[in-house]
Parts: structure tokens; sequence; C-alpha cells
């Protein structure tokens, strides 16, 4: 048996971070064998299958989001109000059964979108800084931007609502009284929990960042997601 290292040159579509080669071995008379890498793609959470194909090593599934994932959801606000912050758990938290992909890949992340959804949460995951912007009579955004001479967070024609905490880098939004309903708790909200007036209706939430362009870090206004009534 010969065994050899290989470059990794076409992953077909799936993010596979940390690995640029594959271990490689080869038997008399035999199809040669890949030791995989035990990374997952990132984006969509599975093991890649791999072969060799003359002096490198490919990936023979392509992946399913070769895009990535924008997650739509709708969330109904009847009572005009929306709390704003960055968990409502224990409120709302999704079942262990429905996000069934790791979390920390763009797959896990959009089914717990959905998963919170269902339970009447607009959720998604943010990096530091973000916060609600008004940008129109019904539409809204959530981002993060560079701070002005004040030291603030400002976007030109948007309106901040509220800002939200980074502690579980995530957002969380949901009818107000749909909230209390459940058993929220009025008193136990803080500083970083705010309530915001929009017009009662269905809003639609875009979240971004599960796109392959989608770059979190990046310098100036970054939208993690767009809000728009449309009921």
């Amino acid at each position: 048996m010969i065994t050899e290292k290989l470059p990794l040159r076409d992953t077909n579509g799936h993010v596979i971070p940390r690995y640029d080669e594959a271990e490689v071995h080869r038997f008399d008379d035999m199809e040669a064998w890949v030791s995989a890498p035990t990374a997952t793609c990132t984006v969509c959470d599975s093991h890649p299958r791999f072969q060799v194909a003359g002096n490198v090593v490919e990936v023979l599934d392509p992946c399913p989001y070769p895009n990535g994932i924008t997650t739509k959801i709708a969330l109904s606000v009847p009572s005009g109000k929306l709390i704003v912050t960055d968990t409502l758990r224990p409120v709302y938290w999704w079942d262990r059964h429905a996000v069934a992909a790791d979390y920390n890949s763009t797959l896990g992340q959009a089914q717990a979108v959905e998963a919170m959804a269902a339970l009447g949460c607009a959720f998604g995951p943010i990096l530091h800084g973000a916060g609600l912007y008004r940008t129109g009579p019904d539409s809204y955004i959530i981002a993060n931007t560079d701070l002005d001479e004040n030291d603030d967070p400002s976007i030109p024609g948007a309106t901040r609502l509220a800002n939200i905490s980074a502690d579980v880098w995530t957002y969380s939004i949901a009818d107000f009284e749909h909230w209390k309903a459940r058993g929220g708790d009025p008193a136990s909200l803080d500083s970083f929990d705010a309530i915001v007036d929009v017009a009662p209706g269905v809003y639609e939430f875009t979240h971004h960042s599960g796109e392959r362009s989608f770059v979190g870090d990046a310098s100036g206004t970054v939208i993690f997601a767009h809000v728009e009534r449309i009921a």
C-alpha cells in the first residue's frame, strides 16, 4: 500500500474549512481510497464523498445549496407592538427535533429560523452592533453599521428603533401581546429589550446571513434581514 497526500481541488460547491488536502491510499490492483476529512460542509452539514482524479482529490456530490440559503418567514403582529431583543427564551425556543442539522451550519441556522417562526418569533443570527431600523412606512432592516460623529450607529435615511445585544449573537422579535400570552412577563424586561410600535399586520422577514455572498464583518452597513409589512 502507498499512502500520499493530494491537494483537494474541487469541493463541488461544499465549504470545508481548514482542509486543502486529503490522504489517499493506493492498493495494488484496487481503486485508490481517500481517507476523507472529518469536517462537514459548513453550508449543508453533510460529510462529502471524495474521489481521486489524477493527482488531485475532488468531491463527488454537489452541495445542494450552491448559493447558500435565504430564509423567509412571516410574523403576525396584530397588536401593532413588537418586542425586540436578543433572546426570548424560555417563552420561545425550538424543539431539539426541529433543528436536525448542526446549528453552526447554514442549514442548521435556517432550520432554527423556521422553527422559531412556527412558534411566533422572528429569529436569526447577527453580529455585534446590530439594531432594528425603519427605512420606510412599513419597511425595516436588522443591520449593523458604522458610528456617526456622536459614536452612535447611524444609517442615512433610516431611523434606529432598537439596539440588539450581542450576548447570544441573535435577534428575537415577536408580537408583544403574543409573547405575554405565552407567559412573557413585562416586569422581566431590561434596558436591552425594546417595545416598538408598528402598523398591525403580517411582516415578512428575509434573513440574509446564510447567503454565500454575505459578509458579516464587512465595513459599512451590513444588513442581516429585511422586514416588510405584506398584509
